[in-house]
C-alpha cells in the first residue's frame, strides 16, 4: 500500500517484517523489492559469477527472490523465537524463549506419539526458561535421526516444532557424537540446480541430493558457500546426516575494514536462524580467505571477530574460523589438500601421526601452532569425470577408465581415513556444477558410477573410531 515496513541487507537468511500498521480493510498490495550486484565488493555472493557467463568454479547467477515466501496471521501476543538446547545425559530440553507479550509458555513432548514430558513457565520481560525433562531417551543418530515431536503454546498461538537429543564434542583430537568417536565422512555440496540455479526444483529434489549422498556412504556434507533453505536442514534433521552451516563470503572484499558491517550481521541472523537443527554439528563463516601477509588478503581481526562472535552465540558447536588455507583462531585445524596421487596425500601428515603439524596449503604465511590440533581435510578429491561431455574440469589428470577413477577415488579416501590423528574429511564434491565435471553424480544427479564401489569404500571404519 505504498508504506515502507522495512529493509533488510543480505540475500541468504530469511527475514520477516510486521505489516500490520500498513494494512486497510479490503484488498491490499504487498510489494517486495530485492536489488543485487554481484560485483559490488560489499555484497558477498558465494559462486555466483561476476563475469556474465559461467566460468571456473563460479556459476550462473541467481536473480530476485529464490527461497520460499509466505504470510501469517498471529494473535496479539505470540511466540517470536526459541532456542533448545538439548543434553543427552539427563535426556532433558532446556527451551528459551522469546515473546511479544508476557504470559505463560507450555511445552510438550512426545516421540512416535508417545507422551515423554510437559513443562510451563512464566513470561516475564517477553523473555522465558523452561526445563523440559524427558521420560524416554532416543538418541539423534547417524543415518536414522530420531526426533521428539515439540508443541508450545503461548496463549491463543500454538507453534508445532521439534528437536533431537544428541550431543557433540571435540576431545583427544576426535568428533564425538552422543561420546563416540565418529569419522567425518563428508561430501561438498553447493546446492546448485540445472533448472532453478540456487531453488531446488521441489521438496523432493532436496531430499533426493541427501538420499544420493548417503547412498554412496557418506554421511553429511559441506554446505558449501550457500546458506541452504531451512527445509533441507529439515530433511538433514529426519534422515540423521550432519552438515556444516557456512556462509557465502565469496564476492566480499575482506581487504576492507568495512567487509565486516556487509557480512556480520547476515552471519549472526544465520547462526540464530539455524541454531535449533540437530544437523548442524559445527560453523564455519569463512572458506578460502587470505592472510594479512598477502597483499590481495584480509585482517586478522576479522577472521577473529568472527570466530568470537559465533562462539558468543554458540558455546554447544565447534567453529572453523576460515576454511582451508591458514588460521587465525579456531577449534580445529582444517586443510584442502587436493593432491591426486594418494601415497603422496598420505605423506602429507606423516609427520602429523608423529605429534608434528598437519599438511599446510600455505607453509610460511602465517604463524599458527597446529600440533596436537584435531585436524579436518575439509576438501579433497575433486576427480574429473565427464563423460560424454568436452571440456570443463576437474582436478589432476582425468582418469582414463572408470577402474582408474575408482583406483584413486579408494586410495584417497584410504589414505586419510587410516589415518589415527585425522577426525574426518570431505569430497569434492557431490554433483558437477556446470563446467566444474568433478562430482560423484552429474549436474542432472544422474549417477556417472555404480554407487556400490564407493559405498564399500566408505563404510570401512576408521582409525580414528577405533577404539584402543
Amino acid at each position: 500500500n505504498q508504506k515502507k515496513v522495512g529493509t533488510h541487507k543480505g540475500g541468504y537468511v530469511s527475514f520477516v517484517f510486521d505489516i500490520t500498521g500498513a494494512l486497510t480493510a479490503g484488498e491490499n498490495t504487498v510489494t517486495v523489492f530485492v536489488a543485487d550486484d554481484t560485483r559490488d565488493p560489499k555484497k558477498p555472493s558465494g559462486k555466483q559469477s561476476m563475469a556474465y557467463a559461467s566460468s571456473g568454479c563460479f556459476y550462473t547467477r541467481t536473480t530476485g527472490i529464490w527461497q520460499t515466501v509466505w504470510m501469517e496471521f498471529v494473535p496479539k501476543n505470540y511466540i517470536k523465537s526459541v532456542k533448545y538446547y538439548p543434553d543427552a545425559d539427563t535426556a532433558s530440553l532446556l527451551i528459551e524463549a522469546e515473546t511479544v507479550g508476557d504470559g505463560t509458555l507450555s511445552a510438550t513432548a512426545s516421540f512416535e506419539g508417545k507422551l515423554m514430558g510437559e513443562a510451563t513457565a512464566s513470561v516475564q520481560g517477553q523473555k522465558a526458561r523452561l526445563q523440559l525433562s524427558l521420560s524416554e531417551k532416543h538418541l539423534w543418530e547417524l543415518g536414522k535421526g530420531g526426533l521428539y515431536d515439540l508443541e508450545l503454546c503461548f496463549g491463543e498461538d500454538k507453534v508445532k516444532s521439534y528437536f533431537g537429543l544428541r550431543s557433540i564434542a571435540i576431545a583427544d583430537q576426535k568428533f564425538l557424537l552422543n561420546g563416540r568417536s565418529v569419522f567425518q565422512r563428508l561430501v561438498l555440496d553447493q546446492g546448485f540446480y540445472p533448472d532453478g540455479i540456487y531453488t531446488a526444483p521441489s521438496d523432493d529434489a532436496l531430499i533426493h541430493d541427501i538420499k544420493m549422498s548417503m547412498d554412496v556412504g557418506f554421511n553429511g556434507a559441506r554446505l558449501h558457500e550457500k546458506v541452504f533453505e531451512e527445509r533441507f536442514l529439515y530433511h538433514c534433521d529426519r534422515l540423521g546426516y550432519m552438515v556444516w552451516g557456512e556462509y557465502p563470503n565469496w564476492g566480499l572484499d575482506c581487504t576492507d575494514p568495512l567487509s565486516i558491517y556487509h557480512m556480520l550481521p547476515e552471519w549472526m541472523e544465520e547462526v540464530n536462524r539455524d541454531f535449533n537443527h540437530p544437523a548442524i554439528i559445527g560453523w564455519c563463516p569463512l572458506n578460502e580467505t587470505l592472510d594479512s601477509k598477502i597483499k590481495s588478503g584480509q585482517n586478522d581481526d576479522f577472521v577473529r571477530m568472527l570466530y568470537r562472535v559465533t562462539k558468543a552465540m554458540d558455546t554447544t558447536r565447534p567453529c572453523i574460523d576460515t576454511s582451508g588455507w591458514f588460521h587465525v583462531e579456531t577449534d580445529i585445524f582444517d586443510v584442502h589438500d587436493y593432491e591426486q596421487n594418494p601415497q603422496i596425500l598420505a605423506s602429507h601428515y606423516e609427520e602429523f601421526a608423529k605429534g608434528g603439524e598437519p599438511h599446510r596449503n600455505f607453509p610460511d604465511r602465517h604463524p599458527f601452532t597446529a600440533a596436537g590440533m584435531p585436524c579436518f581435510v575439509s576438501e579433497f578429491g575433486g576427480i574429473k569425470w565427464a563423460g560424454e561431455q568436452v571440456g570443463g574440469w576437474g582436478y589432476g589428470n582425468a582418469p582414463k577408465t572408470a577402474e582408474e577413477f575408482m583406483a584413486r577415488f579408494k586410495g584417497q579416501c584410504e589414505a586419510l581415513m587410516s589415518h589415527k590423528n585425522i577426525l574426518g574429511f570431505c569430497y569434492t564434491q557431490l554433483t558437477d556444477v556446470e563446467q566444474e565435471q568433478n562430482g560423484i553424480y552429474y549436474y542432472d544427479r544422474t549417477p556417472k558410477f555404480d554407487v556400490k564401489p564407493f559405498h564399500d569404500v566408505l563404510s570401512q571404519p576408521a582409525a580414528i573410531e577405533v577404539e584402543l
